[in-house]
Order: C-alpha cells, then sequence, then structure tokens
C-alpha cells in the first residue's frame, strides 16, 4: 500500500508533489529546503542556518509520519555552492550524530538562486 503523507505543521508544497510518501516500510521525504515551519515563507541565510532549517523540517516530517532521524537510511543533500560543504557537515552532524545513513551530496544550480540547500531522504519505518 502507498500512503501520501502530509503531516501536520510542515510546509505545504506549492507544487504538486506530496512532503512524504510511505510505500512498504519505507518513508520517502521529498527534497526540503530552508522552510519557516507551518508555512511555504523562505527562511533565508547562511549555510548553517539553511542546513538547519532544511533538517528541521525533516525531521518534523519524519515524526509526523511514524519515523525518526535515526531511521534514515539514505540522503541526498543539494548543495548551490560545493564550497559549504564543511559548514553543512558541521549542522548535519548535529542531526544525525554517530546515526549516519548513506549519503550522497551534490553541488547543483537552484531555479532559486538565493537557496543554498535541499535535501531529501529515505527512512524506515519498522
Amino acid at each position: 500500500m502507498i500512503e501520501r503523507l502530509f503531516p501536520p505543521g510542515v510546509p505545504t508544497p506549492k507544487n504538486p508533489y506530496s512532503p512524504a510518501v510511505k510505500a512498504g516500510g519505507f518513508i520517502f521525504v521529498s527534497g526540503q529546503v530552508p522552510t519557516v515551519p507551518g508555512t511555504t515563507e523562505m527562511s533565508y541565510g547562511d549555510i548553517h542556518h539553511e542546513t538547519r532549517a532544511t533538517l528541521g523540517n525533516i525531521k518534523r516530517i519524519l515524526e509526523g509520519s511514524g519515523s525518526s532521524l535515526e531511521q534514515v537510511v539514505k540522503v541526498n543533500v543539494y548543495l548551490a555552492d560545493e564550497n559549504d560543504f564543511a559548514k553543512m557537515n558541521e549542522v548535519y552532524i548535529e542531526f544525525f550524530g554517530k546515526d549516519r545513513p548513506a549519503r550522497t551530496t551534490i553541488g547543483c544550480r537552484f531555479a532559486n538562486p538565493t537557496m543554498k540547500v535541499e535535501i531529501d531522504c529515505i527512512a524506515y519505518t519498522g
């Protein structure tokens, strides 16, 4: 069974996608950006701020979907500036600590040139 999830208090997408989809024993979290919780308003700042806001949104989505950061098995990080890699990692470690999932980090160009980071993930719900 597949469920499209819209947990309370997480950003409502402006575009046609679900914040998360549960399939089998996994939750697939759509790419998240630094939005203010419960709104569609962006919260821009330095890479530390944007990474913290983005991972906070992911944490809320996972918890509202019956999972947690500890259950994340794969993360994809997209950075507008590859030079932000080390600074992004500083915040990433705050959220994942020793429970480090598999990860890919990619430098890219966003449609929104002000944005610095986008992150998606897959988590287990077992």
